[in-house]
């Protein structure tokens, strides 16, 4: 799910109540709200299983100093519309037309030029830059303004927020998230957001989030085994909500040696808020809870649970 504004303020505006000086967040996602932690002199260890998240946390929360220039911008554009002998990646062409298929995967194979914080930083652009152009379908194709995608590369790549040290040593990673729970000692606070629980009959995926792991793994065959390797924790496929409640309590327990929790729900008629916090309260005593309605905007409810050792 793509949070807005108004969800990301709630989330900061319940964490300004908090007191604690690192952070530990096991489904980053979109790294938002680890920028603006980290703009508060917060040190952050950010991690996702998904490496389009990763990517994106490693260009703007680990990444202090790095910016593209001029010099990197002609490595990665130029001549990225010209055909190669074959695509790196077939797959695109289920995402974009033969040409636009092309500038994506000449885009993928320059930006490996590149060193790492400036590559993950050309790859965000370039997400970005396919979200947009995927934003239209065939009823609204004609509202498309007339850019090049180089053009749209820049505009995003000027959205961006610039890279701030905060004299932590913030960390992104792409790990199994138990493991990465159980590696956080001396660490203050738990923001676990809950992956939305997709049940095993359900075999849709999103697209937006789709596309960028194959744009980033190079292949559309990689799927079978990603499932595999989640394994039955949180972030796999669940056949039931006890099955994904009895996943969040498994994280949490991993996590029992760290002092805070503050644990994001967004409730949708899969788990009521009262059944998280009595599943929470099985491991540690719930203190407070927030929440926030945006049913008017996205058709859910926000909560966000804090528990203290």
């Amino acid at each position: 799910m793509q949070f807005s504004n108004g969800w990301l303020a709630f989330e900061l505006g319940v964490l300004r109540r908090l007191k604690f000086s690192s952070v530990a967040v096991p489904f980053t996602g979109e790294p938002e709200m680890c920028v603006q932690l980290k703009n508060w002199k917060v040190r952050v260890a950010a991690n996702d299983p998904m490496i389009w998240s990763y990517t994106k946390a490693f260009a703007l929360v680990e990444n202090n100093s790095e910016q593209l220039d001029e010099d990197d911008l002609n490595v990665l554009l130029d001549d990225a519309y010209v055909p190669r002998d074959k695509f790196e990646n077939a797959a695109l062409l289920n995402w974009f037309n033969e040409t636009d298929a092309w500038w994506f995967d000449n885009l993928r194979f320059n930006a490996e030029r590149l060193e790492p914080y400036k590559r993950a930083l050309a790859l965000t652009a370039g997400m970005m830059t396919g979200d947009y152009v995927l934003s239209f379908n065939e009823q609204t194709r004609t509202l498309r303004k007339p850019f090049s995608l180089p053009e749209v590369f820049h505009r995003m790549l000027a959205c961006l927020p610039k890279p701030q040290d905060n004299s932590m040593r913030n960390k992104s990673t792409n790990q199994d998230v138990r493991n990465f729970v159980a590696e956080r000692h001396h660490t203050d606070l738990l923001f676990l957001r809950l992956p939305v629980p997709v049940l095993q009959t359900n075999t849709a995926k999103d697209p937006i989030v789709t596309w960028r792991e194959e744009w980033l793994r190079g292949s559309d065959d990689f799927w079978l085994e990603l499932e595999k390797q989640r394994g039955a924790r949180l972030g796999s496929r669940v056949q039931s909500k006890q099955q994904y409640l009895g996943f969040v309590e498994d994280l949490l327990r991993t996590a029992s040696h760290i002092p805070a929790w503050a644990i994001a729900h967004t409730e949708n008629g899969f788990i009521s808020n009262e059944e998280l916090v009595e599943k929470i309260g099985r491991v540690r005593k719930v203190g407070s809870v927030y929440s926030k309605d945006f049913s008017d905007m996205l058709g859910v409810r926000a909560s966000l649970i804090v528990a203290n050792s």
